[in-house]
């Protein structure tokens, strides 16, 4: 699906984000963090567009076996998570990395954080009127807005509300979806602008569509409490580390103690890949979307763990996956300099990963390339993808700092620095 945020500041891992490896550090303002540090997130960010790619274009996870089934699953739901995680990482590179701005500098942060969000929400709007709900942008731009009064918190105030926000709102979103009858559907969404331009309305980007901000906040949260922390120190590293681990092992290990063997299935599995060029009958959000469909879905699916169900165990263990996946590029990146160098073509990916993320569709519409459904079974046209999507980065990341979209966004924003 999904951001986000240095010395041009970044907001999202689709949209503007640090300049190209070989010059990335930090802003003078931020004491802190290695240069390894900014390079880790964004390898972060390109598996994320990897990940979004293996689920829009690559076989369905039920036309897959061994190796690559295991990697189908990851993606599903883990990628769009990990878009949403450094979302919230890349906030807090516009607000103030380990220290939040203050007085003038803060509102126009502020005032960058709420352009983009506006812009992103315009394009996805745009966006889901060709290719439906999957597309993940116009949720971000309520992450972003959702976000702001939050931009001035506490690493350990962060990671209190995230832990607030996974174990309440799951529930919250069951009651409420369960409340949701066809006609008080109909009934929304008859007066949301939105609903009739495209698929995507108000009621889905808070609730019943495919990343609903209502639970995904969590991630979103949690990432903000990450970027407030110094990821190249070792100490935190390793803390960090054993807190991915412990949150994936407690997640997913009581859902598949308290719910069975099923705990983990994917939503995929029963429906069109939850990430194609279309939209699934039902949202893979919190809850199936259009839930006065489901009047006897059972208090049980609160048990579950699977990618995109939404639930406790769901966004505690996605967390927990995403932290090892942004720690582990970090380190990565950090310790071994000859891996560094190696990856940079995939490295520059990251830079511009709303370029790749946006361009993905609209060379899929125009290539005619099938997406993840019933009846593409080959990999080769995923390949094909990643691969083109790593040549034009490296080339591109030669001659510019920003890719063409993030230099958009980034030239946008600009009239924040009149604000006073």
């Amino acid at each position: 699906m999904t951001q986000t945020q240095p010395p041009q500041e970044t907001s999202a891992p689709q949209e503007n984000s640090p300049p190209p490896p070989q010059t990335s550090r930090e802003s003078p303002a931020s004491p802190g963090p290695s240069m390894g540090r900014l390079v880790g997130v964004d390898l972060a960010r390109a598996l994320a567009v990897f990940g979004m790619y293996v689920v829009h274009i690559g076989p369905p996870l039920s036309a897959t076996t061994g190796v690559a089934s295991w990697i189908r699953y990851m993606s599903d739901g883990h990628s769009s998570v990990l878009f949403a995680t450094l979302a919230g990482f890349s906030l807090m590179l516009l607000a103030g990395r380990r220290e939040p701005k203050t007085g003038l500098a803060g509102r126009q942060a502020r005032a960058r954080i709420a352009i983009r969000a506006v812009i992103l929400l315009a394009l996805g709007t745009v966006m889901a009127m060709e290719y439906g709900g999957v597309i993940i942008l116009g949720f971000y731009g309520v992450y972003f807005l959702l976000a702001l009064p939050l931009v001035r918190l506490s690493a350990r105030t962060l990671a209190i509300i995230a832990a607030a926000f996974a174990l309440v709102t799951p529930q919250l979103a069951f009651v409420l979806t369960s409340l949701l009858t066809p006609s008080v559907q109909q009934s929304i969404n008859t007066y949301d602008p939105l609903r009739h331009l495209s698929e995507v309305g108000v009621l889905d980007l808070l609730l019943t569509g495919f990343y609903p901000a209502l639970t995904w906040m969590s991630f979103v949260i949690a990432g903000m409490a990450l970027g407030r922390l110094d990821l190249s120190c070792g100490t935190i590293q390793k803390r960090l580390a054993a807190l991915g681990a412990t949150l994936t092992a407690a997640a997913y290990g009581m859902s598949l103690l308290l719910a069975g063997k099923g705990a983990l299935r994917s939503l995929a599995e029963d429906g069109p890949s939850s990430g194609g060029s279309g939209s699934m009958p039902t949202g893979s959000g919190s809850m199936p979307a259009d839930a006065g469909s489901f009047p006897d879905m059972s208090a049980s699916f609160l048990l579950k763990a699977g990618p995109h169900s939404g639930t406790t165990f769901d966004i505690i263990g996605s967390v927990g996956i995403a932290i090892l996946v942004i720690v582990g590029a970090t380190v990565a990146m950090d310790r071994l300099p000859r891996l560094r160098r190696l990856a940079k073509p995939v490295i520059a990916v990251g830079t511009m990963s709303l370029t790749a993320y946006v361009g993905h569709f609209l060379a899929q519409s125009a290539l005619s390339t099938p997406a993840g459904t019933g009846t593409q079974q080959s990999w080769l046209p995923l390949i094909m993808y990643v691969l083109g999507a790593i040549l034009f980065a490296a080339i591109w990341s030669r001659f510019f700092r920003r890719g063409p979209l993030e230099y958009l966004l980034n030239a946008a924003t600009k009239p924040a620095k009149h604000l006073r």
